[in-house]
């Protein structure tokens, strides 16, 4: 495929998925011998779950945190890191995924719509700020408590929760010319909605991914193949 040109004038807004993290070696959502295989989403990933079974679900994320820890950034990640470098502030990257991959590429202006899996923060959201929490903990005994005293949660959205950022999300989105979705089905919302919102709003709208797209409608480019492989050489940054 040829190189997609970035003008001067261009705002970039990146939205990665499950899939750039799963050429890393992390499970992707929900597949089948994935992480969620042998748990319903119900035990471990709602409000209810962590009242209910809080040492399930701190085994369950800490399973997490240590695979996440053996996972490396590949060079899709790179590829963006290397983009951002370029740009500057005309670059955004919003993900849905909850690992670090992407900041342990270099990548630096980015929001985590999903939550963060080296955070914990209040259970209780008495207000306190998120922690850095990269601990794998063996039993419900040692996890940390807030400030407040409540036990702390994963820095994750559950399911019903709203998703972290999304002013910010929708102003970057507002402003941007190009949009560059990797590695999302378009099954997941409200970012499956991103590529309308941006769409509305101007944007030239592409896909990367290993097969076509639920929203493929959505995009005036798609581009079928693993990220780490179309990425590298893909951007032509032109200079004033």
């Amino acid at each position: 495929m040829p190189a997609i040109s970035i003008q001067p004038d261009d705002r970039v807004f990146v939205l990665t998925g499950a899939g750039i993290s799963a050429e890393s070696g992390l499970p992707t959502f929900r597949a089948s011998d994935g992480l969620w295989a042998g748990h319903r989403v119900e035990e471990i990933c709602t409000s209810e779950a962590l009242e209910e079974n809080p040492s399930l679900v701190w085994e369950f994320y800490s399973k997490r945190r240590a695979d996440c820890a053996r996972a490396k950034p590949n060079a899709a990640h790179k590829a963006l890191a290397e983009l951002e470098a370029q740009i500057g502030d005309r670059f955004f990257l919003c993900t849905q995924n909850v690992d670090d991959l992407h900041e342990r590429a270099g990548s630096e202006r980015l929001v985590h719509m999903h939550g963060e899996l080296a955070k914990s923060r209040c259970s209780q959201d008495c207000g306190a700020a998120p922690i850095e929490d990269r601990s794998v903990y063996a039993s419900l005994s040692e996890v940390g408590h807030c400030v407040c005293g409540a036990r702390l949660r994963p820095h994750i959205v559950f399911f019903g929760e709203m998703p972290l950022e999304m002013r910010r999300i929708q102003q970057e989105m507002s402003r941007s010319t190009q949009m560059f979705v990797i590695g999302t089905s378009g099954s997941v919302y409200p970012a499956a909605n991103f590529v309308h919102w941006a769409r509305q709003a101007g944007a030239k709208t592409i896909y990367i991914g290993p097969e076509r797209p639920l929203n493929a409608e959505a995009f005036d480019t798609i581009v079928e193949g693993n990220a780490g492989e179309v990425l590298p050489g893909l951007f032509a940054v032109e200079s004033t």
